[in-house]
Formats: structure tokens, sequence, C-alpha cells
């Protein structure tokens, strides 16, 4: 053992089982919808920008809700913002369904829905990551954080895409009812998660003086980039994320073009990623006791070289999908040293802004890349973004490899807890 990880033989308890179950619910129910959509608008409309832009109204929340809903999180109880949430889009679901079933609704009723469902999500996910340090020990933080990560793998990346399909093939609404459900036994969950979940009591330090959002907003800010571990790796996440989404976004090509694979094929090559983020997920803690966090986060900062080195050189199929498995494997286990680290180190009352700060630069990356994929190929040819994104992996991980030292990681798991006030006040 290494003194970066540690691993006891304590459960997770019931508290995060809920919790646990309460977000591969939302995740199943979210993946669904997210496969229906263009389904449905296909049915209404030819329209290439039509069908995209409901891409484009799923991704657009992260950027404008993430920075003031982690303050939103650090503002309220968290439990009790997730089930609000909840309910809100059982109720916004629910009337999605109806409307499709008597065939009322239109394209724009569903883009509101998914606006306000992934506005939600967006939330729910940056109160969900803020409550974990309260819910379950602080040596246990890998294990649940794979647990999470391998129930989101399971059921958003592999049983959601066939799932929706099948059952939009029986009634248009079916996927969002259902989705609409899931919501519905989530916030059921979440509501049985015993105790009150503030950043700050009440009345810990008196009443707290009114601030504006963009003075949270700044706080949080300020605090992470004085972390240069934590900050290292959140700028790392933004900027592979634009290369990696730039990869992805013509994948599809790549895999008629030089591969030969139909579309059964291609799919296939997400199922690689996809089973190997599943197993990272559910191994992860043994994986990164076994390595260190250390040189887990350095053996992943060269499987993105790999992976795009594999993708502009490699004309082979099997190769091209051990490496999404690889890669896959990679992804799982550094969002869980990541999200650790990251709620070690994080004082309570900036968990959701810090927390959020990290999913706005992800979804920032996101974005970008998907522009970027398409300009770049179209100007210099189809492997083109697979070359940019080797050069940058090899840049970053030679820039940063000192910042991830042994000494450096160590302490970061060594270092006590701040001080919790979110201890949680079971009822």
């Amino acid at each position: 053992m290494t003194g970066e990880t540690r691993r006891t033989g304590e459960r997770l308890g019931g508290r995060f089982g809920r919790l646990w179950a309460a977000s591969t619910l939302s995740a199943l129910g979210s993946g669904m919808a997210t496969v229906a959509a263009p389904l449905f608008v296909a049915t209404r409309t030819d329209d290439p920008l039509v069908v995209s832009a409901a891409a484009a109204v799923a991704w657009l929340p992260w950027l404008l809700f993430a920075l003031p809903g982690g303050v939103l999180v650090d503002r309220v109880d968290r439990r009790r913002l997730m089930i609000v949430i909840d309910v809100v889009r059982v109720v916004a679901l629910t009337v999605l369904a109806v409307e499709i079933m008597t065939g009322r609704a239109g394209i724009v009723l569903l883009y509101a829905v998914l606006f306000l469902a992934n506005a939600g999500e967006v939330v729910f996910r940056a109160a969900s990551q803020a409550v974990l340090p309260a819910v379950v020990p602080r040596e246990l933080l890998e294990r649940a954080n794979g647990w999470l990560g391998g129930g989101h793998t399971l059921t958003h990346g592999m049983l959601a895409g066939p799932l929706g399909g099948f059952l939009f093939v029986l009634a248009g609404s079916a996927p969002f009812a259902v989705n609409a459900g899931t919501y519905a036994l989530s916030a059921v969950l979440v509501a049985l998660v015993a105790g009150t979940y503030r950043a700050t009591p009440p009345d810990a330090a008196g009443p707290r003086p009114r601030r504006s959002v963009r003075a949270d907003i700044a706080e949080g800010f300020r605090w992470l980039a004085g972390q240069r571990l934590l900050r290292t790796m959140t700028v790392l996440i933004g900027l592979l994320n634009v290369t990696l989404t730039a990869a992805m976004a013509i994948l599809v090509l790549l895999a008629q073009e030089r591969l030969g694979l139909g579309s059964v094929g291609y799919g296939l090559l997400f199922t690689c990623m996809a089973v190997g983020g599943l197993l990272g997920s559910l191994l992860g803690d043994r994986m990164i006791a076994a390595v260190t966090a250390t040189w887990t986060i350095r053996i992943g900062l060269l499987t993105e070289g790999v992976l795009h080195l594999a993708l502009a050189a490699s004309t082979s199929a099997v190769v091209i999908g051990a490496a999404l498995f690889i890669f896959g494997v990679h992804a799982a286990l550094w969002v869980i040293v990541f999200n650790s680290l990251r709620q070690r180190l994080t004082p309570p009352a900036l968990l959701g802004r810090v927390g959020s700060t990290t999913l706005f630069l992800a979804a920032g990356g996101n974005c970008v890349g998907a522009l970027l994929g398409g300009v770049v190929a179209n100007a210099y040819g189809l492997t083109a973004p697979y070359w940019v994104g080797f050069v940058v992996a090899v840049v970053v991980a030679a820039a940063t490899w000192p910042v991830f030292d042994r000494a450096t990681v160590a302490r970061a798991y060594a270092d006590p807890a701040p001080e919790r006030a979110e201890e949680p006040a079971v009822t």
C-alpha cells in the first residue's frame, strides 16, 4: 500500500446505495431520452440543421448553468435540491410524453423539455458529487466514485441506446414516459437518504452576508486556481476533451473510409470503449491502489497519446477497438482519481462551485472539439485531427509530468480532510 490510496473492508453503506441507485436510474432515463430525441425530430423533418439542434440544446445548459448551479449547490440543502430537480423533470417529461401520445407535440416543445431536463442534470450532478463526501468515509471515495461511474457507463453508455431505440419503435412517447418514471424513482431514493446536507449549517457562525452569484463563482475559481494539483487536472480535462471530442466527431467517417466498417461495426467501437470504462469503474479502487494514483494519472496521459496515434496511423479495426477499450479503462480511472482528490481537498462550502467549474470546462472542451474536428478534417484530411490530438497529448504529458510527482500526490491523499461543516444530521 502506497499511502496515496487506502482500501478497507468497509462497505459503502445504505445511504450510498440509495444515492447510487438514484444516479444510475437517472442516467438510464436520460440516455433513453437522448437517443429518442433525434429520432422524434427525424419523424417531423429531414432538415439536418433542425435534427442536429437537438444535440446543441442538450449541451447548451452545461455552459449556461454549470457555474451558477454550483453556487446554488453551495447555498442550499443539496439533498433537497436534488429532489426538487427530479420532481420538476418528472413533470416536464410527463407533459412531453402525453403530448406525443396525443399527437400534439412539436419540435419546439421537445427542445424546451430537453433544455430543462439537461439544465437540471447539470445542477443535479454537481449536488450529488458534493454530497458524496458526507455519505461515505474519506478512504472509500475511490470505490464510491468507481461505482457511480460504473452505473452511469452501464446504463447510459451501454443499455440506454438500444433500449431507447426499441421503446421508440413501440411508441414515440415511451422513452420519455420511462424517463419520467426513472426521475420519479430517483426522487424517492434521494428522499430516503437520511440527513441534511448543507454546505454550512444556518446557525454555524451567524447569518451569512448576502453575496452576489458572481462573487461566489469568483471565490470558487480563486480557490481552485490556488490548488496546483487540482488546477492542472481541471485544465487538462477541458483541453483533452477538445481533442477527444474532435476525434469522436468524425469517427464514423474513419470507420467507413479507413476501417471498412458498417453501422454495426461503428457501434461496436463505442461498445469497446464502454466495456473498458465499466471495467475501470468497477475495479478502479483496486487498480489505483496497485499502481498508485501518481502512475494512474501519468499512464493516463500516455494513453491519450496512444489512442490518437492508433486512430491516425492504424487501418485495423481490431487495433482501434483495443485502443478504445484501453482508453475507456483510463478515462474511468482518471475520473475516479480526480473526483476523489477534489472531494478530499475541497472545503465543504466550496464543493458545489469547484465541481461545477470542472463540469463547465469539460463541457466547453466538448463543444469546441465537436466543431474543431470537422473543420480540421475538411482543411487537412481525415486523419489530421488525430495527429493534432497525438501532438497535444505528448506536449501536455511532458509539460505536466512533474506536477504529478509521487510526493505531491501522496501529500494530497495524506492531508487531513477540511473541517466538515456538512456532517449530515440524521433524522
